[in-house]
């Protein structure tokens, strides 16, 4: 037994994870190990998602407490698997909205940021091959967080190193870390942006969304019930690298559908 280190498998799957352990703890005594049987798949993401969760085992611990095996990691996190060239998608796949257990200080600091605000993310995560098809457009998101300022909300965008463009009239917040970008959604109105960590993270936290899906993978695969997710495509293609197809997905999706999506949810 023992854990194995493993390239990372991105923030999302990790907040995936967590609603996939919802309730073990509670309802069946019992600590989700997520692995092949007997050893625990754990990466740089994992401590920072999976902290102070009840429903989940940490490695070392297999042999001390009643745990129940989880085959979701890389290279198997059952909402795909690898075709040539592209990811193929298991229609039957649903996620459930996942949970980060932030602490007494974490939500008072988030707290302090103050509530009420839109938060845009136009950015993706650019290690990944298959980013660009996730892309919609630093100038399109740029339009909507326009048209949002105008119509009287105010929109944030979060600084980290990794933040890229920062849209221009918003309101920044600097994070250190997932959690504490967690911590300040959690009291947001609404979350605008692409399929990904945060819009998982959004579905975790409780927060409404309108979620820019494209061609790349189905809604009903990665979406949430609470989000409303746009596609641009009736064929998600998966393709592990920049494609023709995922662009054009993007460009059907207009500012105006976008806008009217995040007004129809702030309305309701």
């Amino acid at each position: 037994m023992g854990a194995g280190r493993e390239v990372a498998i991105g923030i999302g799957d990790q907040i995936i994870a967590t609603g996939l352990a919802k309730g073990a703890w509670a309802k069946r005594g019992k600590k989700v190990a997520f692995g092949p049987h007997g050893r625990i798949i754990w990466d740089k993401h994992s401590e920072l998602i999976f902290r102070d969760n009840p429903n989940i085992c940490y490695p070392g611990n297999e042999a001390h407490q009643k745990v129940e095996w989880v085959d979701f990691y890389k290279g198997n996190r059952g909402y795909n698997r690898k075709g040539n060239g592209h990811w193929i998608w298991n229609m039957d796949w649903r996620c459930e909205p996942g949970e980060v257990r932030l602490s007494h200080g974490e939500l008072a600091a988030g707290e302090r940021r103050g509530k009420g605000f839109i938060v845009i993310e136009p950015g993706v995560v650019r290690w990944k091959s298959s980013a660009q098809n996730k892309d919609w457009g630093f100038h399109r998101y740029q339009a909507v967080a326009d048209k949002l300022i105008d119509a009287g909300h105010q929109v944030v965008q979060f600084t980290h190193p990794e933040a890229g463009q920062i849209l221009s009239g918003v309101k920044t917040m600097q994070t250190h870390n997932f959690r504490d970008a967690l911590a300040i959604l959690r009291n947001a109105k609404l979350y605008v942006g692409s399929e990904g960590g945060m819009h998982h993270g959004a579905a975790a936290m409780g927060v409404a969304g309108v979620v820019v899906f494209g061609g790349f993978i189905p809604p009903s695969v990665t979406g949430y019930d609470m989000h409303t997710n746009i596609a641009g495509s009736d064929t998600f293609c998966g393709s592990f690298t920049a494609c023709s197809h995922c662009k054009e997905a993007m460009a059907n999706i207009s500012v105006e559908t976008v806008f009217s999506a995040a007004m129809e949810r702030l309305s309701g």
